[in-house]
């Protein structure tokens, strides 16, 4: 590593606060958390599941503003029709997740559930899982994704265009996928659980940030938006995530505690999907020499998946209890502690990458 990248990497490492430096192990502990309260306080999970829409959790999805909202409000709006203008980071998404990602996810599943773990899976067992886990694999991530864009400085603007993009091509394409994958000649989309979420996660964090920066900027100066007000906000998206969290496995609690082969065996081939899929997309925004803050959340979007539409989904087609629900809710108990792991890879990498790069 020459000079400059060494005070590249230095300059990401003073960017990290005593959350983000040891987020693996707040991670670890608001997981083991939320289990303790969902099974020594049912009714705090109970009364969550009230506050309840179209299987979003409006409890989570304020919290989750927490996490987006830090990294929106830093878009500046006119870099966005720039972005547009770099097809290579969006090439990347969009090949890695509809052309590769369920594909590959069906290919893990079948193999480690239905071939390597036979003897431990009843087989109509298997199948649910392994349908559960075609749902998670074909649903891009839509919310999370600026959370590990924003811990791996992605560019914020092209950020917003790649996960727009998936949203508009999984409002057409998720079902099919999906139907084919699975063999369904009939398959009921939670159309309203998309709808929500994109509105949640993406439109009402989006004018907030857009509304909050132009009057800020306006009334108190660019200088103090960039040095006084963004530094305040730099713990946020990490509170939000570990707050999440707890509510998420309080939800979670008995199911992890009752089926710990089962999870285990189930996160198998789920983390080996998520590190082959970050490999492609990361691995080949390296090779077409694209800038670091785009090729990340490439990497980040297709490794993530968006779980409340593959819960919703695997609720309304096998049911509550059925091995499909527990396979998704398995992608969640996985996906944060994996995609920090990928975080912590784009970080230590980012000196390969070109810094100023035409995308």
């Amino acid at each position: 590593m020459n000079k400059k990248e060494e005070n590249v990497q230095e300059a990401v490492d003073k960017g990290l606060g005593i959350f983000e430096k040891y987020l693996t192990v707040w991670v670890a502990i608001c997981i083991a958390a939320g289990v303790a309260i969902g099974r020594l306080w049912p009714a705090f999970p109970d009364t969550l599941s009230r506050w309840e829409y179209a299987q979003v959790s409006i409890p989570v999805a304020i919290l989750i503003w927490f996490m987006i909202y830090p990294m929106m409000v830093q878009i500046d709006f006119s870099s966005i029709l720039e972005a547009g203008k770099k097809p290579k980071g969006l090439t990347v998404t969009l090949v890695s997740n509809w052309l590769i990602k369920p594909f590959s996810m069906y290919f893990f599943g079948w193999l480690f559930i239905r071939v390597f773990f036979q003897n431990f899976i009843p087989a109509d067992l298997g199948v649910q899982y392994v349908a559960g886990m075609i749902l998670l694999g074909s649903a891009p991530c839509t919310a999370m994704v600026f959370v590990w864009s924003y811990l791996t400085d992605g560019d914020p603007a092209y950020t917003l265009i790649q996960v727009a993009v998936n949203d508009l091509v999984l409002v057409f394409a998720y079902a099919p996928l999906v139907m084919f994958l699975l063999g369904l000649s009939d398959m009921t989309v939670p159309w309203n659980t998309i709808l929500l979420s994109v509105i949640l996660y993406i439109v009402v964090p989006l004018l907030a940030g857009y509304i909050s920066r132009k009057y800020l900027i306006k009334n108190k100066g660019l200088e103090w938006f960039e040095n006084v007000f963004l530094s305040k906000l730099s713990n946020f998206t990490v509170i939000g995530l570990l707050l999440t969290l707890i509510i998420l496995f309080s939800f979670q609690g008995d199911v992890i505690i009752n089926n710990p082969l089962h999870i285990l065996l189930i996160a198998i081939p789920l983390t080996i999907q998520t590190f082959f899929i970050f490999t492609i997309a990361y691995g080949w925004g390296k090779l077409w020499k694209i800038d670091h803050s785009v090729a990340a959340p490439a990497g980040m979007i297709g490794a993530s998946n968006f779980f409340e539409l593959a819960v919703a989904a695997a609720i309304s087609i096998f049911g509550i209890g059925s091995g499909a629900a527990l396979a998704t809710v398995v992608g969640v108990l996985v996906e944060v502690p994996v995609m920090l792991a990928l975080v912590k890879i784009a970080n230590k990498t980012r000196h390969y990458f070109p810094q100023v790069e035409n995308n």
